[in-house]
């Protein structure tokens, strides 16, 4: 069959998306089975913040899968699986198994998840982006999910895996709200550095961090 993606931010409805799709499978003859990473300690199921939630079986690895005979799988938080793993989704959807698959786009860095890039690359059917609502502008275009420590965005420096002990804190952004690093201060940075001289000195913003408006 083929492959959809479901992507987007935090609190974008894409838990919600996935149910929405596999609920009604469960009065069917439709063979299917939903999974998530288990890396996920949140949840102990798929689960909204709307408050429905459907039964998964946690993996480290999707292999097992291969093994099955399932018309449709549902994935949740595919982001959290190994790169290589979408080989094996690859090797479903040639066998003619429909995959529907949802997880964050892009890490607290604005980058592509290395996962999410290779499941591009197969050429999906159908990619859905989701947005939420930005928690720093409160306008319904958020894009991007910024981690907090405290009360500072974080910009680099990040574990492999963080703590779900209140350490840090996730936010749905938009674009002029997102902070990353900011690669001209780091480039000046480097220069001044060579020729001995010290960066001029500024706030947050203007210094190691970029702030867009938020008039948007």
């Amino acid at each position: 069959m083929d492959l959809t993606l479901i992507l987007g931010p935090m609190k974008s409805g894409k838990s919600f998306d996935l149910i929405s799709h596999f609920a009604p499978l469960q009065y069917t003859d439709i063979s299917f089975g939903l999974f998530q990473s288990a890396r996920n300690q949140r949840d102990a199921s798929i689960f909204s913040r709307t408050g429905s939630s459907l039964a998964a079986t946690k993996l480290s690895s999707l292999a097992p899968l291969l093994e099955q005979q399932y018309e449709i799988i549902g994935i949740d938080e595919v982001h959290m699986f190994a790169p290589e793993e979408a080989e094996i989704v690859n090797t479903l959807i040639n066998r003619g198994v429909q995959v529907v698959a949802s997880g964050l786009d892009m890490d607290y860095r604005g980058k592509l998840m290395p996962t999410i890039q290779r499941l591009l690359e197969l050429g999906p059917a159908v990619v859905r982006y989701r947005r939420a609502v930005c928690e720093v502008c409160r306008r319904p275009n958020a894009t991007h999910t910024q981690v907090y420590r405290g009360t500072q965005p974080l910009v680099e420096g990040a574990p492999p895996v963080l703590p779900e002990d209140g350490t840090y804190v996730y936010k749905p952004v938009c674009r002029q709200c997102f902070v990353q690093k900011s690669l001209g201060f780091m480039l000046f940075e480097d220069a001044s550095a060579e020729e001995g001289a010290s960066p001029p000195s500024a706030g947050l913003g203007a210094a190691t961090l970029t702030f867009g408006s938020r008039s948007g």
